[in-house]
């Protein structure tokens, strides 16, 4: 009995003596890593402060040269914008207005007449509308007296000297009256109104 338990002690110690190695290994390992972290984090720590100075310099030097490259960009752009302004700016020629509104005739008689004289100069306008056989010639060749007697009170123009730049008919209130007719009946008729606008400007010499 005594040879039978002999073999086993020793087999124990064995594996006793094993595993106190293999810890004491585990051990020295850890302390090993602990140690190296510990290092790297002191020179990373060292590192960054040491570079971090020159990026900080780099961004301010950075900063301070945008700025001044805006402003001459913008002091480049600023005269460029003035001479185009000073070039767009045409001399705008006066225009002299006058309106009869609630002219009893029809817009589209009366529309015959201002595409006539449309475009010309003031003479022959009048000269023109003072022959004329339609009966729109007459409230329009009183308009534009007035257009150009508006021209010398108010602008200090000559108004003979005058052009027809513009001048529209539009339509206005149509009057609606009832004419009677046979069997009882009666029938509408429409008496139409215009609103006439002129406007003149100088003569170009």
């Amino acid at each position: 009995m005594a040879d039978e338990k002999k073999p086993t002690t020793k087999k124990a110690d064995a594996a006793k003596a094993k595993g106190e190695k293999a810890e004491a290994k585990k051990a020295a390992k850890k302390d090993d890593a602990k140690a190296a972290k510990k290092t790297t984090a002191k020179k990373e720590s060292k590192k960054p402060a040491a570079k971090k100075e020159p990026k900080a310099k780099k961004e301010t030097k950075s900063k301070e040269k945008k700025p001044a490259a805006k402003k001459a960009s913008k002091a480049k752009k600023e005269p460029a914008k003035s001479k185009k302004a000073a070039s767009k700016a045409p001399t705008t020629t006066p225009l002299v207005k006058a309106s009869a509104r609630y002219v009893r005739i029809a817009p589209r008689k009366a529309r015959l007449i201002a595409d006539q004289v449309r475009g010309m100069h003031i003479e022959s306008a009048r000269a023109l509308l003072q022959f004329s056989p339609r009966g729109a010639a007459h409230p329009i060749h009183k308009l534009i007296n007035s257009a150009a007697a508006n021209a010398e009170n108010n602008h200090d123009l000559i108004g003979d000297e005058m052009r027809i730049a513009s001048i529209t008919v539009d339509e206005g209130p149509t009057l609606r009256r009832f004419r009677p007719r046979a069997m009882g009946r009666a029938t509408p008729i429409n008496k139409r109104t215009s609103h006439i606008r002129v406007a003149l400007t100088p003569v170009e010499d």
